[in-house]
């Protein structure tokens, strides 16, 4: 009799599946995880784009409500509606002329003024050197204007007479700067005037670009000094002769300056004014291009003048021959007459001083 063998239990923890149900059930966790992984992405992009939503409704009604704001409180409120326009300048502007300038006019808001612009706008004008404009609380605005400052007339004519009613005389600041003034000051008149410039068209609110305007701008400058100033004030500058500056002072002085080292030729200049000074002679010319033996000449002294005018030198006396008064006359009413002799006048003094010799 066969003993039937007892079967043993199988192990809990071995697998009932084979190699192919392992890999099922692995494909079904693996899509679980990746559905699951879909939705909290989906979770968290939405809860982004709710949070960038609300931010940006958020911003938007702040922004309007700013707007609207500030457009009852500021540019619809009287109280900023531009009530004064203050302007100072040192020059020659007229008010109505900044004000077309620059386009302001009382009676608009005060916070739609440019001020950037209107800083331009006064910028482009010829006279104009500096601006400054300040924007007061509610209802002002100022404005302060540095005006350049002419030192010299400039023209392209070798010879003026008046350059307020000439068209092509110009005023030139220190910088070079081209200026038609609409009012013109009596000082403008005792400004030094720049002839001969013909080497460069003159147009306002242009810079001098030759080399020769720019000379005689900086012999200009440099003959402002104390002593100089006083002693040598120039009242035109020739430079149409292209080579050097043909100046002529107060005192109608011709001085002859070159292109190079004006300083040093002002030096030299000064000493020759300080020997003119000392042996009171008043100088004529000087030419001081030349370095070394420098031509100089000077004026007559009023002495010397005075004593000419009064005492002048001995002339000659004239000698003028007589003739008949009529002598068409003569001839008819004497036909077989000689002819008269011809006598020599003499003036009357001569005479008178001859007959007291004979006595």
């Amino acid at each position: 009799m066969r003993l039937s063998r007892k079967r043993r239990p199988r192990p809990r923890n071995l697998r009932m599946s084979n190699s192919r149900q392992r890999r099922q059930q692995h494909l079904l966790d693996v899509k679980v995880r990746s559905r699951r992984a879909t939705q909290h992405r989906n979770r968290r992009v939405l809860v982004v784009v709710s949070k960038i939503v609300l931010v940006f409704g958020l911003c938007f009604g702040v922004y309007i409500g700013i707007r609207e704001g500030a457009r009852k409180f500021f540019f619809e409120n009287p109280s900023y509606h531009l009530s004064q326009i203050e302007i100072q300048t040192d020059g020659t502007l007229q008010r109505e002329q900044i004000l077309k300038t620059t386009g302001l006019r009382e009676g608009e808001n005060i916070f739609r003024v440019n001020l950037a612009r209107v800083h331009d706008a006064l910028q482009q004008l010829p006279q104009v050197d500096e601006v400054q404009i300040t924007r007061k609380l509610p209802s002002e605005i100022d404005i302060r204007i540095t005006e350049r400052k002419p030192v010299a007339w400039i023209t392209g004519e070798k010879q003026i007479t008046d350059p307020f009613a000439a068209e092509g005389a110009f005023l030139v600041d220190g910088r070079g700067v081209l200026m038609k003034e609409k009012k013109l000051l009596p000082e403008y008149l005792g400004l030094p005037l720049i002839t001969g410039c013909t080497s460069e068209a003159l147009e306002a609110g242009k810079v001098v670009g030759s080399f020769e305007a720019k000379a005689a701008l900086e012999l200009l400058r440099l003959s402002t000094r104390s002593f100089m100033q006083m002693r040598f004030q120039i009242r035109e500058i020739d430079v149409s002769k292209g080579y050097c500056l043909l100046v002529t002072d107060k005192n109608h002085t011709q001085v002859t300056f070159g292109f190079d080292n004006i300083d040093g030729q002002l030096e030299r200049l000064e000493q020759f004014l300080v020997y003119g000074d000392d042996s009171k002679r008043e100088l004529a010319t000087v030419n001081l291009i030349v370095q070394r033996n420098i031509p100089v000449t000077f004026t007559k002294t009023a002495v010397t003048v005075i004593n000419e005018t009064i005492d002048p030198e001995p002339t000659p006396p004239k000698i003028l021959k007589a003739l008949p008064a009529h002598p068409s006359v003569t001839k008819k009413s004497h036909p077989s007459s000689t002819p008269k002799e011809i006598r020599k006048a003499v003036p009357v003094e001569q005479g008178k001083k001859e007959k007291r010799n004979g006595e």
